[in-house]
């Protein structure tokens, strides 16, 4: 049953179209990733959900409720994580957990949460003297004490450490276990392979593609190989060799196109063993989410289709 349901949602702000007749529903239990480029529609989208924005047209539900006429009883049921601010610069996380229980009447023991989201050692320290990271910590608690149904998280990792971020993903994937609903915006498509069960992407406040993170990447029909080694090889050379355009996408990260037979690899393995190049890493198989996104939602993808994307704005061998 869906926990989140957005038909036909128009948002007008400030004369410009920022959501554009989008549609797509989150089931309960499950995590949705909304992704989207800077100013794809993503705040008002959300902030819709959460009735802080009202529609131009369309129609949302958030556990059945109309986020705007229903406004008073959907607080009690949703939590909303704040990238940044809301707790004054002299509160303490323990003063900050305990001052929101009361707003609720069946809330997470305050200590309790804190040791959850990793800020027991730093539950008297004023907010001023947090970290990045410690602040993003103590918003995700504050959005959890009330125990919602349904959750709204902003860049929950933005900021945090390594050791962080794995303990932030660990308690998203308990929200999910307990049947809490999260939606999520993040940067981190990373972030999303390992957590979503589902992926909305959008751009210029249209929906563009739905569906599960493995959906997404083996609906791109495209096979590459990847490979590691010292930066600066040259790919011309090598593509004339594997007969697929390569290119260096980041330093020390190669990709040969086209489908990884067993022959194109033996071909780019004799390859570097004959320039003498060390092979870091090797990997096969279909694109990564973080392709997709970019493939559709990059200008020259809008306009000219995914291989305009891929050889006009990469630019490499033939």
């Amino acid at each position: 049953m869906p926990a989140i349901e957005v038909e036909e949602l128009t948002v007008v702000r400030g004369g410009h179209v920022a959501v554009d007749q989008l549609s797509f529903a989150a089931d309960e239990g499950t995590i949705t990733a909304l992704l989207g480029p800077n100013g794809a529609g993503k705040t008002s989208t959300v902030e819709t959900l959460e009735g802080f924005v009202e529609p131009d047209s369309g129609t949302v539900r958030v556990g059945s409720l109309d986020p705007i006429a229903d406004h008073r009883e959907l607080v009690n049921r949703i939590g909303v994580m704040l990238q940044e601010g809301g707790v004054p610069a002299a509160m303490r996380p323990l003063e900050a957990v305990e001052l929101h229980a009361t707003f609720h009447h069946d809330s997470h023991e305050p200590r309790d949460l804190l040791e959850r989201v990793g800020l027991t050692g730093r539950s008297r320290t004023p907010w001023r003297h947090l970290s990045g990271g410690e602040r993003q910590r103590l918003s995700l608690a504050l959005a959890l004490i009330g125990r919602p149904d349904i959750v709204f998280l902003d860049e929950p990792t933005a900021g945090v450490d390594l050791e962080g971020r794995r303990s932030i993903r660990r308690l998203v994937e308990e929200l999910r276990d307990d049947g809490v609903t999260v939606l999520l915006t993040t940067h981190d498509i990373d972030e999303v392979e390992e957590l979503a069960d589902q992926v909305v992407i959008i751009d210029h406040g249209r929906l563009v593609a739905s569906g599960s993170p493995e959906g997404l990447m083996s609906s791109g029909g495209e096979q590459e190989l990847r490979f590691a080694a010292q930066t600066g090889l040259d790919v011309e050379t090598l593509a004339g060799a594997v007969g697929v355009p390569v290119y260096e996408e980041r330093r020390g990260e190669y990709v040969v196109e086209g489908d990884p037979t067993p022959q194109r690899i033996a071909v780019l393995t004799a390859w570097l063993a004959a320039a003498d190049v060390p092979l870091g890493d090797l990997r096969a198989g279909r694109q990564r989410l973080e392709d997709i996104f970019l493939a559709l939602t990059s200008e020259e993808s809008a306009a000219g289709g995914r291989e305009s994307w891929r050889h006009g704005r990469r630019g490499t061998g033939s």
